[in-house]
């Protein structure tokens, strides 16, 4: 019995509509406050979407850990992330300044930033929203109201939202 094979063109055409295997998507929070370090990274593991979570203090350990230099020159160390949580307020440098900075950088204006932060002052908001965040969420003190708004955000950027390929 002899065996046909489909013509190579059907081949790649099926191939390049079959789902790419993906890597487990990385969270970088950037967060000066032990206290909320851990309660938000409680929070995103108790949510069933897999991902990463990676935590810097503060905005300049943020660049270095996504341009990949110093500490975290190691890229298994430093993947780059598929979503940013940025508080705003840090000591050294600034969460608005690391997101200007990013969104100023075509290499990584297409990650995801949320600021996440306890300001609620329009001025904050409306700057944020100028240099290009993506979102901007004032973070719950309730642990439980942490945990829900924390799972719609990963639920939207990792699994819902359409974004470009990594290179």
């Amino acid at each position: 019995m002899a065996m046909c094979s489909p013509p190579a063109e059907l081949v790649t055409q099926t191939m390049e509509r079959l789902p790419s295997v993906k890597a487990t998507p990385v969270i970088l929070l950037v967060e000066d406050d032990f206290g909320d370090q851990i309660l938000i990274q409680e929070a995103l593991q108790a949510s069933p979407v897999l991902k990463r979570i990676e935590i810097v203090a503060d905005g300049e350990q943020a660049l270095e850990y996504i341009y990949q230099v110093g500490a975290y020159a190691d890229v298994a160390r430093a993947p780059r992330p598929d979503l940013i949580l940025l508080d705003l307020n840090m000591p050294r440098l600034g969460g608005k300044e690391v997101a200007a900075k990013l969104k100023a950088d075509p290499q990584f204006r297409s990650i995801p930033i949320v600021a996440f932060t306890t300001s609620c002052r329009d001025e904050d908001v409306a700057l944020c929203y100028s240099i290009g965040v993506n979102s901007y969420v004032q973070k719950p003190t309730d642990f439980d109201r942490l945990q829900s708004v924390l799972q719609h955000l990963e639920r939207y950027w990792l699994e819902i939202c359409l974004r470009p390929r990594r290179s």
